[in-house]
């Protein structure tokens, strides 16, 4: 059986984040999100990487220039707290570390800020 290269794109950038712990895809809109935990931290796109941003750690991205997921709803862009990883993640798998966790830990204060919001008070 012939396997798409999207898929092996996708299961390469998984193997190389199981670093921060045991990392998985799933198919999602001709793409791929990876989770850890539970929690979406990155996704895959047309063989390019995108990590989860939030307020603390978009500067760093913006700083290196690299560009958010963007795509197109009813005509309009929608542009989503993910941004293009640089091309050293693919080159170390401590680099690759680095930048997952720091996606990681995006998702994990996205997460817990959702549970404050829908947690009532006692």
């Amino acid at each position: 059986m012939k396997t798409n290269p999207k898929d092996e794109f996708a299961a390469f950038i998984v193997d190389q984040m199981q670093s921060i712990g045991p990392a998985v895809s799933r198919r999602m809109f001709g793409g791929h999100g990876v989770y850890l935990d539970g929690l979406m931290f990155a996704l895959v796109s047309d063989n390019t990487l995108y990590l989860k941003v939030d307020s603390e750690s978009r500067p760093i991205f913006e700083n290196m220039e690299l560009l958010p997921f963007t795509f197109e709803r009813k005509g309009k862009a929608v542009v989503m707290s993910y941004f293009q990883a640089p091309d050293e993640v693919m080159e170390s798998p401590d680099v690759m570390q680095y930048w997952a966790s720091l996606a990681y830990g995006a998702a994990l204060r996205a997460a817990s800020k959702k549970q404050k919001g829908s947690r009532e008070e006692t």
